[in-house]
């Protein structure tokens, strides 16, 4: 039996997300942070020697990483849907944003939060650098996103999974302000409408208001 192993306000989240878009059946063990320190309790630091979200057990397979577990689902449970295949016109689109998720985006984000942790004040350079870079980030991605409905194109990909994270939940830590972004908020709306992701919010983080505007 597949089980998501989800920590709440976590990466995890895309993998329920997956499981409900695909219809495949999961078993949801749900795991709360630590009310202090807002970090993974033991348990859950105890089922991968990374000790980060998320996880799933599937059999004997303990598998972690957002990026591989979406492409383990797809490829053993999900007869490859949700994926594009190398033969279509938008292959190099779904891969670029599925990766730019994590490679770039989660990077940058997670610098902004590292750097109000540590204090560092306007005029800082690496504040500076850190801003920069996930300034440009936002504008590609409203860029793109004024030209088609999904990051692949037209239709709902992976890539779409892989990507919202870091632009709703994510900004419970971050803050940013999506004002300046129009087409990113209305692809918000459009995830908003999808019946599995409000399923699999509902029943991953039920007490979490979904950042969505």
């Amino acid at each position: 039996m597949l089980t998501v192993h989800h920590l709440g306000v976590s990466q995890s989240e895309r993998i329920v997300w997956a499981c409900e878009e695909l219809g495949i059946p999961y078993l949801l063990q749900r795991h709360e942070r630590d009310r202090i320190t807002g970090l993974a309790p033991a348990a859950y630091k105890a089922l991968h020697p990374m000790g980060i979200a998320p996880v799933i057990t599937d059999g004997d397979l303990v598998l972690a990483e957002s990026g591989a577990i979406l492409q383990y689902l797809i490829a053993r449970h999900g007869n490859g849907r949700l994926a594009v295949s190398p033969d279509r016109p938008n292959f190099a689109d779904y891969l670029f944003w599925f990766h730019f998720a994590n490679g770039t985006l989660m990077p940058s984000e997670m610098g902004a939060v590292m750097s109000t942790m540590l204090g560092l004040k306007e005029g800082n350079p690496l504040l500076a650098i850190l801003k920069d870079r996930s300034e440009r980030a936002f504008a590609l991605i409203d860029r793109r996103l004024g030209d088609v409905s999904y990051f692949a194109g037209d239709e709902f990909t992976a890539a779409d999974i892989m990507m919202l994270f870091p632009l709703s939940t994510m900004r419970a830590f971050t803050r940013r302000d999506l004002a300046p972004f129009p087409h990113i908020r209305a692809y918000l709306g459009r995830i908003r409408a999808r019946p599995a992701y409000e399923r699999a919010m509902a029943s991953g983080d039920p007490g979490l208001s979904e950042m969505l505007a």
